[in-house]
């Protein structure tokens, strides 16, 4: 079977889709943010690991990924906070 010439660029572009679509959603919806960063991610290692073609869009990917973590994480837990502050006053 022969290989598509640009079939790592598929990974890459699935990567920083997903990266976009992460921190997009990082503010709101973090339900859907958190495995679309996780999945980004995956798929950019993947696709930086084995030389394939697509590099500036795997590294756009990897880091749109990891910077929606961080308001998906803080969201979480000021959410946490809160529901703990209500639970101390009832």
């Amino acid at each position: 079977m022969e290989q598509q010439a640009n079939g790592g660029a598929g990974l890459s572009i699935a990567s920083m889709v997903l990266g976009i679509v992460a921190l997009v959603l990082s503010c709101c919806i973090y339900y859907i943010s958190i495995p679309c960063a996780v999945v980004g991610i995956v798929l950019a290692i993947i696709s930086l690991k084995g030389q394939r073609d697509g590099k500036g869009m795997a590294i756009a990917g990897l880091v749109c990924s990891i910077v929606s973590l961080i308001p998906a994480i803080f969201v979480i837990v000021m959410g946490a906070a809160l529901v703990d502050g209500l639970n101390a006053y009832m």
